[in-house]
């Protein structure tokens, strides 16, 4: 039986891997849901160009447009509205020289818009799924850690009080590191990154971590062995990322059975987690598997939900209900 369902989009095209979620819109009972039919990851790496020469090579840019073209075939046949998708990049095209001229080649050839995003645009999309998640009278440090960028975020009493992004990712950091850059300027931002997480946990009293991103949640997979629903501390993880970074890159691919590319970027991820829970003297961490496209797929809800609700008031038999909250279950 052919069933229609609403159903949005979300590409999240990141420093290390570009995402697609596609997600159908579920009303039953007065409550709406936002139930995953498809998921898919490609870790095309902008960052490896952007961060060791500044810009997007011709390469890359080839594989990005065939892939893009991939996706955009997958949302027909998911039958997705053009208006129901939305596209968002972060640091690496944020920072490539020739990032503008890629996005409006994409547009220019695939008809989809790229909102090249900052920091501070990416710390709202997901506080818009992580402040679902937070309990009164807690305090939280949030800790993003992305390809080429770091997000903090620290919630007080459920509302967010103090965020700040850094140039400081796990490709680029990686990158930095081959390169031999100054020892001495990468100091400095790590410097810049502690003491705005020392100066604003002690400010507001933060006691818990939340965790979100690739590799702190291959890491919490790999600490957890099956209590997924659980806080892991700041000691099992430095215990799972000592044992990873002893390991060469063929262990860690075919024993720990890490992706190719997540291999050599989740020690250097695995690092700033650990330091910042560190400086905020913090010994837990949450774990919800959830990220910048979950924020960007309630962002569409948001945006189109009077639609939906209409949609849903004139199906046969459906009568008129009231405006539910605009928070919908994430599944």
């Amino acid at each position: 039986m052919d069933f229609p369902l609403l159903k949005l989009a979300a590409i999240d095209i990141g420093s290390n891997a570009v995402r697609c979620q596609i997600s159908a819109v579920l009303h039953h009972n007065d409550r709406y849901r936002l139930k995953r039919v498809e998921y898919v990851r490609y870790p095309l790496r902008l960052g490896e160009d952007v961060f060791a020469t500044g810009h997007i090579s011709e390469k890359k840019q080839d594989k990005f447009l065939k892939f893009m073209h991939a996706l955009r075939l997958l949302m027909e046949v998911h039958d997705v509205a053009p208006n129901h998708y939305l596209v968002c990049a972060t640091s690496a095209m944020r920072t490539a020289e020739n990032g503008p001229e890629v996005a409006e080649r994409i547009q220019r050839e695939l008809g989809m818009s790229i909102r090249i995003i900052d920091g501070q645009d990416e710390a709202l999309y997901i506080n818009r799924v992580i402040e679902h998640l937070l309990e009164d009278k807690k305090h939280y440090l949030h800790i993003d850690v992305g390809g080429g960028s770091t997000e903090f975020n620290i919630y007080h009493n459920r509302r967010k009080v103090a965020s700040q992004s850094f140039e400081v990712g796990s490709i680029r950091r990686m990158q930095q590191e081959e390169a031999g850059l100054s020892t001495e300027a990468m100091r400095a931002t790590w410097q810049r990154m502690e003491d705005w997480v020392t100066e604003n946990a002690r400010r507001y009293h933060v006691s818990r971590a939340i965790g979100t991103g690739g590799n702190i949640n291959k890491l919490y997979s790999m600490a957890q062995a099956g209590a997924m629903d659980q806080p892991v501390t700041r000691k099992r993880i430095a215990a799972i990322l000592e044992r990873i970074t002893n390991m060469s890159m063929d262990e860690r691919v075919n024993v720990a059975l890490l992706n190719p590319d997540r291999a050599d970027v989740i020690v250097p991820a695995g690092h700033i987690y650990v330091s910042a829970m560190e400086w905020a003297d913090i010994t837990q961490m949450q774990v919800p598997d959830i990220g910048l496209k979950d924020g960007m797929l309630q962002t569409l809800f948001e945006e189109h939900f009077d639609e939906f609700r209409a949609t849903d008031d004139h199906r046969p038999g459906c009568p008129k209900t009231t405006v539910p909250s605009r928070s919908p279950e994430v599944e």
